[in-house]
Parts: C-alpha cells; structure tokens; sequence
C-alpha cells in the first residue's frame, strides 16, 4: 500500500495530506537508501518493479567498510572532529598503532560501528592522543586480520553445512540460522556460496 502511495506521489507529483481532500504539488527530490536486494525482491513481488524503475534513476553501490580501508581513517578523524565540538572536549588524535588497528579491523557494523566506537572514545578519552586501549578490540592471539578471517570462514562453513542440511532450501536454511531471506543471500554473496 505505501509503495503503490509513493509511487502516485512521484508520478503525479501531488500530494494529499492526511485530513485533507484536496491535493497539492508536490516538487520533491528523492535520495532513497536500502541494504536489501531489491532487484530480488521485485523478483519475488515483494517490492514493485514500476517504483523500482521509477527511484532507480541512478544507483550507488557502496562496498562494505572493510573493503574500503583506504577510508578508515579520514572517516575517523572527521568523527573525531565532529564528536569533539558535540561534547566540548579537546580534539583527539589517532595513534599511528590505533591507525593500523582501525584500518586491520573488519568493522562488521560498517560505517555505524566506527561512528559509534570513536564517540566513546572521544566521550570516555582523558587526553588528546587516542591508543588502541581506548577501543574495544577483540582480543584475539594473532594480528586482527587473522581473527576476522577465522570468524568469516566459520560462519562460511555454518552456511554451507545448513544450506546442505536443508537440501538448499534458502528459507528454511535462513530460518534455521536465525536470519531474513535477504541477510542471507547477501551471506552467501559475500562468501561467493552458491546455491
């Protein structure tokens, strides 16, 4: 029903607010966002093909973090900056040591997670120059990069063996792995399994 609404509004560029009988124009641009396939959920008639086309104009893929560790550390500093001037506290610097750690971890959370990280940091730092203390690294036995990649292949492994167990059945595997359809599938493309 919202779809079929939004999409009326960006066709017939009218509005009719709630309470209201009367339309009005409506001259808005439209900057949409979405971590899910949505080419596949038009596949499945989950979301329409029509709005699709109609909001699709020019589309954005923005790889993961961790494939972007090139911006690890300008996205950093600008968080620093801006967490500084929110809570009045002094500017901080990243360590060289912290620089490496930030750029050598996977941040599964994306861009949320090192947004969130640096404002402790900034909220809970006792002086102007961060360490890798003041950030809750997994401890692990070897350098991050190991850990992380021991993690993935775990879970690679879990998907596969359920994807298995389940005869490639992807919902009842995603059921089974406590997940969406949709997390699923971009698991498994992520880890390069095919079904």
């Amino acid at each position: 029903m919202a779809q079929a609404k939004l999409l009326s509004v960006l066709q017939q560029r009218r509005v009719t607010p709630v309470g209201s009988n009367q339309p009005r124009p409506a001259d808005v641009r439209l900057i949409c966002a979405s971590n899910q396939p949505l080419g596949q959920w038009t596949a499945e008639k989950r979301f329409r093909q029509d709005l699709l086309y109609r909001i699709n104009t020019i589309e954005l893929a923005l790889p993961a973090l961790r494939e972007r560790q090139e911006d690890i550390v300008p996205l950093a500093l600008f968080f620093l900056d801006r967490f500084a001037k929110k809570y009045a506290r002094p500017a901080s610097k990243l360590s060289p040591e912290l620089e490496r750690r930030l750029t050598r971890y996977p941040w599964p959370g994306n861009i949320r997670e090192l947004q969130h990280t640096l404002e402790r940091a900034v909220i809970l730092s006792s002086d102007g120059m961060l360490q890798p203390a003041d950030f809750p690294f997994p401890e692990s036995d070897g350098p991050e990069t190991q850990h992380s990649s021991h993690l993935w292949e775990l879970e690679r492994s879990q998907i596969i063996k359920t994807l298995r167990a389940h005869y490639g059945n992807i919902s009842e595997t995603a059921k089974a792995l406590g997940l969406s359809r949709a997390a699923l599938y971009r698991r498994m493309e992520k880890y390069g399994i095919e079904n």
